[in-house]
């Protein structure tokens, strides 16, 4: 039972920094044109030959 006493906050804890990285990470433009990193194995960037 007393580990509940310190799993329960901890478990708060984490799920408040979980959500502040997401938040951080969206605002931050992380997740904008995520569709580029996909398309750039496509293209040839060695266009000097």
């Amino acid at each position: 039972m007393e580990t509940l006493y310190l799993l329960i906050p901890l478990s708060v804890v984490l799920v408040f920094v979980i959500i502040w990285g997401l938040w951080w990470a969206v605002h931050q433009g992380q997740f904008d044109k995520l569709e580029k990193q996909g398309r750039s194995i496509f293209e040839d960037e060695d266009q000097t030959e």
